[in-house]
């Protein structure tokens, strides 16, 4: 498969936090969000009829997984079909078509949906975009119908359910997009890949919180694996193999992927605990409370005194720490140098990832979406 045009003239600034900030318009991110959003509503418009005609009373579980795959910002998809652009052959007969190649594309807010609804189980998070967290929500609904046993078992059970769900509908979106035979073949491996990974990572989740996977290398790991993979490098693997190409592409997205991955996490991370919860749907305190073991947590560890250690120690995982205690935390990961070290990490990674889209053999514009995307995914305010 002959692959794009190389792009040029793609200006990267070799010094960390002075990334200069390309159009973001280059991405077409509204026909993309308004293509994959069309993909979602009339497949899940399907489902959704299916499952009343099963029984009436599953279409909750339905309205739930539509709530939760409803927003976002459709990086992961954006970042697929750019990768698609990329290294297709625009000249070739065999190519697959853009409208199928979106839907496909879709499924990848399918596998965010599953593994948002089961973090915030395992986080016993409150909310998620500005609504009650799935397993809260149907913790309600128990209550409101005045069901028989504990009301927050039945929303947790049900929001397990609700995320696996998402996940079994995210194969059928793929096999049902319209892409060939052959293309689906050829992304099955880096789809499968993906989601054993993503499944991996919110293991070692669960793991580092409980004492597991210790110290920075420990959240970088959790990082990678959780995050990283499934949000830049295996979509842009997913768009290279639906183009038909090679192992040389694959390796391009991972030099790309990872370390634009890892600071697009990191920039969660921080948004996290310093974000305005305005813009970004949920409390500001919630990472802090639910003792999210973050590259900022560790490097506040290592970075403060036994005082400062002793305050983390308290707050951290504590539901019941209050605001003045909570600020007390934010203070101290900025006077340890933490924050700063971590806005150091993700300006480097975000550069690399510059660097490595700059080098690469992608169509140019390809490169150019790339480019704007890697600074949007990093530099956003949600």
């Amino acid at each position: 498969m002959t692959v794009g045009t190389q792009q040029r003239g793609t200006t990267v600034d070799g010094t960390p936090g002075e990334l200069a900030v390309p159009a973001l318009a280059a991405a077409d991110l509204d026909r993309l969000r308004a293509s994959v959003e069309a993909a979602l509503g009339s497949f899940l418009t399907e489902q959704r009829a299916t499952l009343a005609g099963m029984a009436e009373e599953l279409v909750p579980v339905a309205d739930e997984v539509v709530a939760v795959a409803g927003a976002g910002k459709r990086l992961r998809p954006a970042f697929a079909y750019w990768g698609w652009r990329g290294f297709v052959d625009a000249g070739d007969p065999a190519a697959e078509s853009d409208e199928a190649v979106l839907r496909a594309v879709a499924a990848l807010e399918l596998v965010h949906s599953s593994a948002l609804v089961h973090d915030d189980v395992m986080d016993a998070a409150d909310t998620r975009r500005g609504r009650p967290a799935t397993h809260v929500g149907f913790a309600g609904r128990h209550g409101g119908a005045q069901l028989d046993g504990d009301a927050d078992a039945f929303g947790v059970g049900a929001a397990i359910l609700v995320g696996d769900l998402a996940l079994v509908w995210s194969d059928e979106l793929l096999r049902c997009s319209g892409i060939s035979p052959e293309a689906l073949a050829r992304a099955r491996p880096v789809w499968d890949t993906m989601r054993t990974e993503v499944t991996a990572g919110q293991y070692l989740d669960l793991l580092r919180a409980a004492g597991g996977l210790p110290g920075p290398a420990g959240a970088l790991a959790v990082a990678r694996y959780k995050s990283a993979g499934y949000t830049v490098q295996r979509p842009l693997q997913l768009g290279a193999a639906l183009a038909g190409a090679g192992p040389d592409a694959l390796e391009v997205c991972t030099a790309i992927g990872l370390p634009l991955g890892e600071a697009f996490q990191l920039r969660d991370d921080v948004l996290g605990v310093f974000g305005d919860p305005a813009v970004t749907g949920k409390s500001a305190d919630d990472d802090l409370r639910e003792g999210k073991r973050t590259l900022l947590v560790a490097l506040t560890e290592e970075g403060t005194d036994d005082a400062g250690r002793a305050l983390l120690a308290g707050a951290l995982g504590n539901s019941a720490a209050g605001a003045e205690e909570l600020d007390g935390v934010r203070s101290l990961m900025t006077r340890s140098g933490a924050l700063r070290r971590v806005e150091e990490r993700i300006a480097e990674q975000t550069r690399r990832a510059r660097v490595a889209i700059s080098a690469a053999p992608l169509a140019a514009d390809a490169g150019r979406a790339l480019d704007a995307l890697a600074v949007a995914a990093t530099s956003r305010a949600a």
